[in-house]
């Protein structure tokens, strides 16, 4: 019973670790009260949208922000989206 418990533990504590270190998407109404500090921008080939958004999230996490808000995304044979930063 008590490993159970501990792999239990060490899971849910794992998944808020991980979730402390990445940037999060941020909608327009939550980005209004803060302050951007920088854009970052990212293409690639036909993909989904969640690999748009795992793009985004490792540029923003490279420049050290903890949110983004997506301002442009433009999908056709090849992929585009840009975002603001915050810390």
């Amino acid at each position: 019973m008590k490993i159970k418990t501990a792999v239990s533990l060490m899971t849910v504590m794992s998944a808020l670790s991980f979730g402390a270190f990445a940037a999060n998407s941020i909608s327009q109404e939550q980005a209004s009260g803060l302050q951007p500090f920088g854009t970052v921008s990212v293409t690639g080939k036909a993909g989904a949208p969640s690999d748009i958004h795992q793009a985004l999230n490792q540029a923003a996490e490279a420049k050290g922000a903890t949110s983004y808000h997506i301002t442009e995304a433009r999908d056709n044979d090849t992929w585009h989206a840009t975002a603001e930063l915050y810390k």
